[in-house]
């Protein structure tokens, strides 16, 4: 018998399958705020440990909000981006 095999879904697919637009929205929301956050830190030759000092934000925290394991509150991330120079905002998607 010739049987067809089945192709391999991709990621977006399956994601559209299981998440709603809502929490796919939300997510790369997030990745991207991790991302933008990491950059701005690197980009200004702070190490975690450095910036930790400067904030008062302890180290592990910041490695945790990188790994994407804890979801900071705004007073958090303001205090963590300012000696980055950078702040929150709400733009239009």
């Amino acid at each position: 018998m010739d049987e067809q095999r089945r192709q391999p879904l991709t990621w977006e697919e399956v994601e559209r399958q299981v998440f709603t637009d809502e929490e796919i929205a939300a997510s790369r929301a997030r990745v991207d705020i991790i991302c933008s956050f990491i950059d701005a830190r690197k980009e200004k030759g702070l190490s975690q440990k450095e910036l930790a000092a400067l904030t008062g934000v302890k180290q592990p925290a910041i490695a945790r909000l990188e790994n994407g394991n804890i979801s900071p509150s705004i007073d958090t991330l303001s205090k963590l981006l300012a000696p980055l120079g950078k702040r929150l905002a709400v733009v239009d998607a």
